[in-house]
């Protein structure tokens, strides 16, 4: 299902889910989540008057290393918004970013940038933290593997530490780009296809450095669920199962992936959850979801058990391993904040 078919398909509303929906004082001494990772639920997080500061679809949330977390929607009166960790507004910036979709954070020589995907755009957009444009990569044409930029339509970056920049092109063609820092296109792989190194909503990339003496990338190939692994160079690796699992991109924290589970189940619009694996990407926790469980190795199919959750689109973790949860499609509602219990 593509997004735009998915957009016209669905509605927003706990009653269309098929789950119990509940005042917001219910939700406030639950405690959601399996094993060493639960989570009480904080549904006022970040809240503002939608007047001055509104959004549409909440994409994706990183933080700096001053604590602060960058909020970004597709609301062209406000593409970034600025938290502190309490929820308190602390700046907003952006109104040309139409299609704001991944937004990426890399601490590059002591000073920090972002790279938005901006799937209207069709280009991949390199700010400071206060919205200067530094760089902009428009569609590869120079790929030949696109007739227009309209068959591109990137949605995530990851930045390795030499400076070389990763596009997953997950509404697109389905290829994964590497770029140098100068953005001079150096290799592109993935793609649609019948193999396990192809893709099918190449949603996210990350880099994945748990293992220091191996780095790679992880993918998401979400209409599969299934998180891939490739090295820097594009020669995949494997795959991690994860039956039931619409994943969102993958985002790594200490020995740990996180992944917004944008819907579940076979065919659960709406039904979304978070998912936590370990060291191994075997999933030890979902908050939101069933508990995971295993049967000589093959997880069981995951699928919604409280609906917490709409669409969730993108995970943000804390120093104190508190999550922030931004989501899509979900009646333009600002991040749910899950604090570690």
């Amino acid at each position: 299902m593509n997004r735009r078919n998915f957009i016209k398909n669905t509605s927003f509303g706990f009653a269309a889910i098929g789950l119990p929906s509940f005042p917001n004082n219910h939700w406030k001494d639950l405690i959601i989540g399996h094993g060493s990772h639960r989570y009480k639920i904080d549904l006022n997080w970040g809240a503002l008057n939608a007047n001055f500061y509104p959004v549409k679809d909440c994409h994706e949330m990183v933080i700096d290393q001053k604590g602060r977390i960058f909020l970004l929607t597709n609301h062209t009166k406000n593409n970034v918004l600025i938290y502190n960790k309490s929820g308190q507004l602390l700046q907003t910036w952006g109104t040309t970013y139409p299609g704001a979709h991944g937004l990426t954070i890399k601490d590059e020589g002591g000073e920090e940038f972002l790279y938005i995907t901006d799937n209207e755009r069709h280009e991949v957009i390199k700010t400071t933290l206060d919205g200067r444009e530094i760089m902009v990569l428009p569609y590869p044409a120079a790929s030949g593997k696109y007739e227009s930029a309209t068959q591109y339509i990137p949605t995530e970056t990851a930045i390795a530490d030499n400076g070389d920049i990763y596009v997953a092109d997950g509404y697109g063609l389905q290829y994964i780009l590497q770029y140098s820092a100068k953005g001079e296109l150096l290799n592109i792989f993935g793609g649609r296809g019948n193999d396990d190194k192809h893709l099918d909503n190449a949603h996210g990339i990350s880099i994945d450095q748990r293992d220091p003496k191996n780095p790679k990338l992880l993918v998401t190939d979400r209409m599969k669920n299934q998180l891939k692994t490739y090295t820097f160079e594009g020669e995949y690796k494997g795959l991690t199962d994860l039956r039931g699992a619409y994943i969102c991109r993958p985002v790594i924290k200490d020995d740990l992936v996180y992944l917004a589970t944008i819907w579940s189940g076979e065919s659960g619009t709406g039904k979304g959850f978070i998912a936590i694996l370990d060291k191994n990407n075997q999933l030890i926790s979902a908050p939101g979801g069933i508990a995971p469980e295993y049967t000589n190795g093959k997880l069981r199919r995951m699928y919604q058990a409280l609906s917490v959750f709409h669409h969730p689109h993108d995970v943000c973790i804390d120093k104190d391993d508190n999550l922030y949860v931004a989501q899509w499609n979900s009646g333009q509602t600002y991040p749910i904040k899950l604090i570690r219990v």
